[in-house]
């Protein structure tokens, strides 16, 4: 019996750091889920009964190509996907349809047949293939100084994605950023894919990465939560007054 003491005794710490991690990791899940409700309108069985455009979400860059590297490594392309994750799990919770144009980061041909070109061309072919649909493509941003910080959208050339422009620039300052003094604007006309498709569309500049306190937050679980969440409020709110 007393072989078996000391056994038990050293179970308990590792038992007690497993059950610590797991209540951790419900804290985590639902004070998302509290700010996404804050965010959110209530869910209620009619939205999933809505004819509404598919929410077709684009995580920017991906496989081979990383985009904007911040000074400690972290790549555009993994933010990208970790906030595109969110807002489509959240999409899926309301009962919307959602299409991502990636799931992961792997990418679809082997490096030397690799094209940004044909990359760009993928996406934008995969909405403009969708009979109805809003696209978010999400991004990040750096400059070569430090100083510049904030999220900013670019919309894409018709009324309807400068409408959904401007409302989702609205949300994401008073919701989360009420220190930026960013303007949406339209999206520069050599952006291959706002340019390219047919739909309402939006690039979502979500932050620097240049800038060291847009990069810790762009890091946090629980702020990529809060972008999803914004976002997905603005899809949910364009889409009630232009309703296909």
């Amino acid at each position: 019996m007393d072989t078996k003491k000391p056994v038990r005794q050293k179970e308990e710490p590792f038992r007690r750091q497993r059950i610590l991690a797991v209540l951790s990791a419900v804290v985590l899940l639902l004070g998302s889920l509290c700010f996404a409700k804050w965010m959110l309108p209530e869910r209620k069985p009619a939205l999933a009964e809505l004819k509404r455009p598919v929410l077709l979400i684009d995580p920017g860059h991906g496989g081979f190509d990383g985009g904007a590297i911040a000074y400690n490594g972290v790549k555009e392309s993994d933010l990208n996907l970790s906030i595109a994750v969110k807002m489509r799990d959240l999409a899926v919770f309301y009962g919307i349809s959602a299409v991502m144009t990636r799931q992961d980061d792997n990418p679809r041909t082997d490096a030397a047949s690799y094209s940004e070109h044909e990359d760009l061309a993928y996406r934008a072919d995969l909405a403009n293939s969708l009979s109805s649909c809003v696209l978010f493509s999400i991004h990040q941003n750096t400059f070569p100084t430090s100083q510049p910080s904030g999220a900013q959208i670019l919309y894409g050339p018709d009324a309807e994605s400068r409408r959904l422009g401007e409302l989702t620039h609205r949300n994401l300052i008073e919701g989360i950023q009420p220190e930026n003094r960013r303007v949406a604007a339209p999206a520069p006309k050599g952006l291959f894919l706002t340019s390219h498709v047919s739909c309402p569309v939006v690039l979502v500049e979500c932050g620097f990465l240049s800038n060291l306190s847009d990069l810790q937050r762009l890091c946090d679980n629980r702020y990529q939560s809060s972008l999803a969440a914004a976002l997905l409020g603005s899809y949910l709110q364009f889409t009630d007054t232009s309703r296909v």
